[in-house]
């Protein structure tokens, strides 16, 4: 027993040696790594923007009116972008009835721009009975709308809702890094300076904007 033993542990010695200097020898020529690569340094904000219709509504929405939804005050009177760039991910409407009539919701992604297009898909729900209608649609994978956008006069989307319809927009902001601003489209008026504003989402001003944000937010 002992001389079929000692064979096995010499062995056993022999490999942790050999190991413990390939070891040694990897750690003396080992580079040291140059700093990660940093990714999205860029300020990015996924949210859900809240409106209620205070008036009935059948129009385009334009990239530009929903990059003017969130905005930097800079005086009394201007306000700019908050962020550079918009991507839609879905859109929500709820419209609730007088007993005994009917409502009707709309939402067509549409816009056009080269080398992408809308889906042009129409998404129509009209309520029933004590039902609210209700749309819960998203543009086409690889359309416009599903893109990065700037701020820009395309269409975005053609929504059509009667007064007092819920629109929920969850979309993507992202900010830029070089300087890049873009004003709001519509002026402020009794702006506070440094603040950050909410505006409907036709990017007109609050008091004359058919979508009502929030009640307890900064509106301008």
């Amino acid at each position: 027993m002992l001389v079929t033993q000692r064979p096995k542990m010499m062995v056993r010695v022999r490999d942790k040696t050999q190991k413990t200097q390939r070891g040694n020898s990897r750690r003396r020529g080992a580079v040291i790594p140059h700093p990660p690569p940093i990714q999205n340094y860029e300020v990015k904000h996924s949210t859900t923007l809240r409106f209620v219709t205070n008036a009935a509504v059948s129009q385009v929405i334009t990239f530009q009116n929903i990059l003017d939804t969130i905005l930097m005050i800079t005086s009394a009177t201007t306000a700019f972008d908050l962020f550079l760039a918009i991507k839609i991910r879905r859109i929500k409407i709820w419209s609730l009835p007088v007993l005994g009539q009917s409502n009707s919701v709309t939402v067509i992604f549409e816009g056009g721009a080269t080398g992408f297009v809308g889906d042009r898909k129409v998404h129509q729900d009209s309520s029933m009975g004590i039902e609210p209608a209700f749309l819960d649609v998203s543009p086409g994978q690889d359309s416009l709308a599903s893109k990065f956008q700037v701020s820009t006069a395309t269409n975005a989307f053609f929504l059509e809702a009667p007064t007092g319809s819920v629109v929920d927009l969850m979309c993507t902001f992202r900010s830029d890094v070089q300087a890049n601003v873009v004003s709001a489209q519509n002026a402020v008026v009794g702006g506070t300076t440094g603040a950050i504003g909410y505006r409907g989402l036709d990017g007109i001003a609050s008091a004359t904007s058919k979508f009502t944000i929030p009640t307890s937010f900064y509106s301008v």
